[in-house]
């Protein structure tokens, strides 16, 4: 028998949530350490993910203060070249499909350090970033020149912008609708700070994507939310938005990018005359794999521990063997690979990251230093643990002298492989 939450559903309110898979308690993801914090206690918290049979949303139990998570972040967007290349593309895309020019204005919400914002800007458009971590907004004004409000975006900060006559011909929304606890706020804030007949663009984590690969490592606090159309539909639709087109985009191990309009607004036809039917069936392969019904996701728990044994003995029978091994990426979901499994300092010798931010500090819960990626090639650890597996080939590609010089990957996700 599942276990049933009495909470409400974040996004429709009901109550009555059945539990998915507990991933017991974890440190806050990107609550990296200095040297001073390793000997002070761990805050850490629940880590549970639970389904919402009435609007299909699945979602986190426990909700930590945002103030906590996102006032002093460190995860910087421009570090990735996929991602800044994945940027430049809907950024020039959108300038020539929507005529954007010195005219218009386009807002993005939690807009990081400005990776996204510095296309249209180079291209002459007038932006406005909205970003609540003040060390990563202050990196997007003074580096890349991005106006940026640092707060966080909901229905009150869109207000003041409307106040103020500053709305958005294009608004984007990459990655962030996960992390809000308030999801209809936010989205009738996107709606009030958008233009008539303008469009929202908004990019998830696909819920199918995650599930059929066994992504767990992406369940951290940080995400309260994991979306199918469907649930998204739903959020969307009740909050005054029509979703015109929807592309399906490999990033991040599966990414949705939808495109939004004001209820009675003209359609977005960035996908061609195509654009509502693909709408419709998404829609329709959802419903058939069973996005309504929790029994459809029953076997994610299993998949999970399936992996922690496969990677637990590969790890094992290498250090029982004498090799070293280290880890690209000092990840979120890094962090709940590790925690989740049992994986540390026992079995792993250091974490290297290409940012500078996070150089210098150490993990959460696990307590490994992280040093710049140079450190491979000083240290010729055996074999790395590809966190960041969702920027495999670039790392890779990046990663050709060590491997050259005999170093191995294991890629822990979709299944454990080496590399």
């Amino acid at each position: 028998m599942s276990k049933q939450h009495s909470s409400a559903c974040r996004s429709c309110g009901a109550i009555g949530l059945t539990s998915i898979v507990d991933l017991g308690r974890t440190p806050l993801a990107n609550a990296l350490l200095t040297a001073e914090q390793l000997a002070a206690p761990e805050e850490t918290y629940p880590l549970e993910l639970v389904f919402c049979a009435r609007c299909t949303l699945l979602q986190i139990t426990e909700t930590v203060a945002p103030e906590k998570l996102f006032c002093k972040y460190f995860y910087l967007s421009s570090y990735s070249d996929t991602l800044l290349q994945h940027a430049e593309e809907i950024a020039t895309r959108m300038k020539k499909a929507r005529g954007l020019g010195g005219h218009s204005f386009v807002v993005e919400v939690a807009s990081n350090d400005g990776y996204l914002l510095q296309y249209y800007k180079s291209a002459g458009v007038p932006v406005l970033g909205v970003e609540p971590a003040r060390n990563v907004a202050r990196i997007a004004q003074t580096e890349r020149g991005i106006p940026t409000v640092c707060d966080f975006f909901d229905e009150a900060l869109a207000a003041r912008l409307f106040g103020q006559g500053q709305r958005a011909d294009v608004i984007h929304a990459h990655n962030v609708l996960a992390h809000v606890a308030e999801p209809n706020g936010f989205v009738r804030g996107l709606r009030l700070a958008l233009k008539d007949k303008e469009v929202a663009v908004i990019e998830i984590p696909f819920l199918k994507d995650m599930i059929d690969s066994g992504e767990f490592d992406t369940i951290y606090h940080e995400h309260l939310c994991y979306f199918s159309l469907t649930a998204l539909n739903h959020l969307l639709r009740r909050n005054g938005f029509t979703i015109s087109n929807v592309e399906r985009l490999p990033i991040h191990g599966g990414t949705l990018r939808i495109y939004a309009n004001k209820d009675g607004d003209a359609s977005v036809e960035l996908g061609g005359g195509q654009s509502q039917s693909l709408v419709r069936g998404l829609l329709a392969e959802e419903a058939d794999w069973g996005v309504e019904k929790a029994d459809s996701y029953y076997g994610f728990s299993a998949r999970v521990t399936r992996l922690r044994k496969q990677l637990l003995k590969l790890l094992g029978d290498l250090k029982r063997a004498g090799k070293r091994i280290a880890v690209y990426g000092a990840s979120a979901k890094g962090s709940t690979l590790l925690n989740c499994f049992g994986i540390g300092s026992e079995t792993l010798d250091f974490v290297v990251d290409r940012s500078l931010v996070k150089q210098g500090h150490y993990t959460p819960g696990t307590h490994l230093r992280i040093y710049p990626p140079r450190k491979l090639l000083e240290e010729m650890p055996d074999y790395v643990l590809l966190l960041t597996w969702n920027f495999a080939d670039e790392i890779l590609a990046q990663q050709t002298e060590y491997r050259q010089r005999g170093g191995r990957f294991i890629i822990p996700i979709p299944e454990v492989q080496v590399v």
